[in-house]
């Protein structure tokens, strides 16, 4: 049996005050969420081990979930964050990158007012570092983002990175282009894989449909093929929508009916295993 990964969930502990987005509002994620409490849907989907993402832009939020993934033997690796505006962002990465479970960053487009200020010299150029060392790099994205993105990859060509939540497509209205053309465009990178991972937080939150992904799924699996798809949950951020078991099943019924089993055991764990270099 191959190893099986949600490369995709977060923990966070409230007091330690640094998640800005994260109000009473969120009701059902305003409280805290450690190891213990995804332990049982892990073991009910058979699922080994976890990539645990950043959730807040801060270098203590990386050091804190660095020392949860000592404790935590379900924690396969660590996403951290980096602020590729600060001139010293080398110096942090090589501090990280230290710890056997760091496995690499996330970039926030998505928090940017601008997306266009990815294409700016000092972030090209640390792309490019990232991509001379052949760094894991997560990108986070929202579909009207998309152009800059695809910018980017024209100008670092060998990045290695991952678009998170298939970079939010519009579900809950039904809109599928330009998403889907500038997607195409991305998976022509053959180091860009792309996560399945945080649709039902796009869809309508309480009557989403299992048909309603089916479209984005589809396209994705077409164009970036069984090997650069990975699995993530977006637990606990998925909760806003869906249960565990709900995300699981939206995503496995979707799936081709040709699939075999060795291509689900690539997109539930071996290709994010390959990806961030386990």
């Amino acid at each position: 049996m191959s190893m099986r990964i949600d490369a995709h969930q977060h923990y966070w502990k409230m007091d330690r005050g640094d998640y800005g987005w994260l109000t009473p509002e969120l009701s059902v994620l305003y409280r805290d969420f450690l190891p213990n409490d995804l332990l049982p849907h892990l073991q009910q989907h058979n699922l080994d081990q976890t990539i645990v993402v950043q959730a807040a832009p801060t270098l203590e939020e990386t050091d804190y979930l660095l020392s949860l993934s000592e404790e935590s033997d379900t924690i396969a690796g660590v996403v951290g964050w980096l602020n590729l505006n600060d001139p010293d962002f080398h110096i942090h990465y090589k501090r990280f990158s230290q710890h056997p479970k760091y496995v690499g960053f996330r970039v926030m487009i998505q928090e940017m007012p601008d997306a266009s200020a990815i294409l700016e010299p000092h972030f090209v150029e640390a792309f490019r570092y990232f991509a001379e060392k052949d760094v894991p790099v997560d990108l986070l994205v929202v579909s009207h983002q998309l152009e800059p993105v695809v910018q980017l990859l024209k100008l670092v060509p060998g990045l290695r990175a991952v678009i998170d939540h298939m970079a939010k497509p519009r579900i809950a209205d039904g809109v599928i282009e330009p998403w889907k053309s500038q997607m195409t465009a991305i998976a022509k990178h053959p180091n860009i894989y792309c996560k399945l991972s945080g649709m039902v937080t796009e869809a309508n939150h309480t009557e989403w449909k299992r048909e309603d992904f089916s479209t984005y799924i589809q396209h994705v699996l077409e164009v970036f093929g069984t090997e650069r798809v990975l699995f993530g949950s977006d637990w606990p951020v998925c909760l806003l929508a869906a249960e565990y078991d709900d995300v699981v099943d939206v995503l496995t019924q979707a799936l081709p009916g040709n699939w075999s089993e060795a291509d689900k055991a690539r997109l539930f764990g071996l290709n994010a295993k390959e990806f961030y270099k386990l």
